[in-house]
């Protein structure tokens, strides 16, 4: 393990301050339980625990990490909330603590908020906006937000980054990642849980939120997804004043989704709601690939005509064409309780490597899965069954792609939301018909042919780069065999998209 000295020094002369909080919210006192840390890191976390923990620490180990998170500061809050999508990694309980993890922070000033808006736009307030609220209606650790109104009287909402906030998140990023080299050096057993690579997808995460242009760009593309679906609306944004540090989109007046008492008096339909809002997951997922990855209850609100709108399009999720297939017969499969058919899938998607034995993860899968699914359906976690499936990881050497750990995580959150709003309902059988008829269209014998077109097509355009890239390399370590001709470097690209597209399909 290699090192960069000044960041690790940097790193250890923080470890004092961020052992202290973790000390008084209890959290060091369940680390001494974690049995893959050596022994003595184990004591030394057992004797520190009952030196400091605060006597309102609670025994929930997912409470106890939140708590101290919210202590630690913005950065600590946003790699909690990242870490929640690494089920496999930390386990399926401790990351939906993780995923309802509260990102809640004291408003900066207003006047800082104003000179924001003046340096992003080059504008007085005045010539922006009729009416700008100084009171903040919301403050979270990257951003806050201010309800104004636009000159031609749109009401909108002001998301302004917190003052330096980029340098801060940099400097946790780095801090990170040199505890988990650190990590990873003291417990060698620790690294088959990657924690270095999870700090690489948390710092792309934080840097999509530090530019406000991308969200507005996800807020666009999501909107055109979705613009002929029904009970579903998405915001527009002011593309022409939103910046790096400062985004305008429509203002929203509704009910948070899981304001049931207030949904009710308002004489919502309940159950067309919990509808829209399967239905709504599904295309997201599954018709599009490209889906809201932060559906936590304070980010839907119910207009008074009963639409959804879903805000705060910071954080996305995509999926290819092959992983919607691929996910659709999961949880098909998982449905119906066939874990032989959840191993296959595995195994032919590449997931198992060639000595694992694919009776042993099924025998794995149903021992986790079975206690959950056996209950009534509208008990059943998909999301967390996900996170059992992904648990399995580490044991079977599966190489759980990221894309999949952040879906689980809005599993995780849309089941919350879903039984919030209507205990009784259960989304995936609501969504399942929607599931097997996309299967059935989308595995027929031309959408196969247009996939596999798009990947030759793929395939032939890097052609110029590989020649271009392999006459230089025979330029610069000339070899005695004879040239291969950029004729048979097209055919082998060709036959290996073949391949490549009829083992993930069949």
């Amino acid at each position: 393990m290699v090192f960069g000295w000044l960041p690790m020094i940097r790193a250890l002369s923080r470890l004092p301050n961020i052992a202290w909080h973790l000390g008084r919210a209890g959290v060091l006192g369940h680390m001494a339980n974690i049995s893959m840390l050596p022994s003595w890191l184990r004591q030394t976390c057992r004797l520190l625990d009952r030196a400091v923990r605060s006597r309102r620490a609670v025994k929930d180990a997912g409470d106890a990490l939140c708590q101290a998170l919210v202590r630690l500061g913005p950065g600590f809050i946003k790699f909690g909330q990242a870490l929640s999508t690494r089920s496999d990694l930390i386990g399926p309980e401790l990351g939906r603590s993780l995923a309802m993890l509260q990102d809640r922070l004291p408003p900066f000033a207003a006047a800082h908020a104003r000179q924001i808006v003046v340096n992003q736009t080059g504008q007085s307030i005045e010539n922006l906006f009729k009416q700008f609220n100084d009171e903040a209606v919301a403050a979270a650790s990257i951003a806050q937000v201010h309800r104004a109104t636009l000159v031609d009287g749109r009401a909108v909402a002001v998301k302004l980054l917190r003052p330096n906030i980029e340098k801060r998140m940099q400097a946790d990023t780095a801090l990170f990642y040199s505890l988990a080299q650190i990590i990873e050096w003291l417990a060698p057993g620790i690294q088959r849980l990657h924690l270095v690579t999870a700090v690489r997808q948390f710092r792309q995460l934080s840097e999509m939120e530090l530019d406000l242009r991308l969200e507005a760009a996800a807020a666009g593309r999501l909107a055109d997804n979705m613009q002929n679906d029904e009970g579903i609306y998405i915001p527009w944004v002011d593309l022409e004043n939103s910046t790096r540090q400062m985004l305008i989109i429509e203002w929203v007046d509704g009910i948070r989704i899981d304001d049931v008492a207030s949904l009710t008096k308002a004489s919502h339909d309940v159950e067309k709601i919990t509808e829209y809002a399967a239905r709504s997951f599904f295309n997201q997922v599954f018709r599009d690939g490209y889906f809201h990855a932060d559906m936590h209850p304070g980010n839907i609100f119910v207009r008074p005509d009963g639409t959804l709108v879903p805000i705060d399009f910071g954080i996305m999720g995509y999926l290819d064409f092959h992983d919607r297939l691929f996910l659709a017969r999961l949880l098909s499969a998982m449905l119906d309780r066939d874990y032989d058919m959840v191993a296959s899938l595995h195994k032919d998607a590449g997931m198992l490597g060639e000595a694992v034995s694919i009776h042993q993860f099924s025998q794995s899968v149903r021992a986790v899965a079975d206690p959950v699914m056996g209950k009534a359906l509208g008990d059943v976690s998909l999301g967390l069954v996900l996170g059992q499936i992904f648990q399995l990881a580490t044991r079977f050497e599966i190489e759980v792609q990221p894309q999949f750990n952040l879906l689980q995580k809005t599993m995780v959150m849309a089941e919350g939301v879903a039984r919030q709003l209507n205990p009784t309902a259960d989304m995936w059988q609501l969504s399942r018909p929607l599931a097997d008829d996309w299967m059935q269209n989308q595995a027929n014998v031309k959408t196969q042919a247009t996939q596999l077109f798009n990947e030759v097509t793929q395939v032939l355009s890097r052609l110029p780069k590989i020649i271009n890239d392999f006459e230089k390399s025979q330029k610069e370590y000339p070899l005695p065999k004879p040239p291969v001709w950029p004729g048979r470097i097209a055919l082998m690209a060709l036959f290996l998209a073949l391949i490549s597209f009829f083992t993930r399909t069949h």
